[in-house]
């Protein structure tokens, strides 16, 4: 196979691999932004504080963010080939939709711990909201980023992870 045939398919792989990822991402994330869409329209929404409004635009707005990002590689892939006639995948648009795609992430957790610290805030008051901030952005950015970031770096490439060992 030559380079850039290799290259291309090593590029397809990646880029369905991130796609297989967007689908469970994507409707959690819709999920959320439903939920806050209709937040306003209940009736003691106007009781809760200045502090509780403006964690909640920010749980809005980080959600809307996170939609728009997470979304755009699926549509960049069906709007590329039509109006430009570039290949769908290519290691450029892979590293774009990556970076999206983190950007969204990054985006999603923190409508996560605002959406979190809102409910938290109006049931346990602000130490109760409080400590489940500090859970869920620590729970958060250690699962999502510290965990693939520096705990498997530290893992050898041709140690065989569970399934490997187990035979499956």
């Amino acid at each position: 196979m030559a380079k850039s045939e290799a290259e291309s398919t090593d590029a397809d792989d990646q880029f369905r691999a991130l796609m297989e990822g967007l689908r469970t991402t994507i409707p959690a994330v819709t999920v959320l932004f439903g939920f806050l869409l209709a937040l306003p329209f209940q009736s003691d929404f106007g009781e809760i504080a200045a502090v509780d409004r403006f964690t909640y635009a920010l749980a809005f707005l980080s959600t809307a963010v996170s939609s728009i990002l997470l979304i755009a590689p699926s549509v960049h892939q069906r709007v590329r080939a039509l109006m430009t006639g570039i290949p769908r995948r290519s290691e450029e648009h892979v590293k774009v939709a990556v970076a999206l795609t983190v950007a969204g992430t990054v985006s999603l957790l923190v409508a996560i711990v605002a959406s979190t610290y809102l409910v938290s805030s109006v049931r346990l008051g602000s130490a109760g909201a409080a400590a489940v901030l500090a859970i869920t952005a620590g729970l958060g950015a250690w699962s999502w980023f510290y965990l693939p970031l520096v705990t498997f770096r530290k893992w050898p490439a041709d140690q065989p992870t569970g399934d490997q060992a187990s035979g499956d």
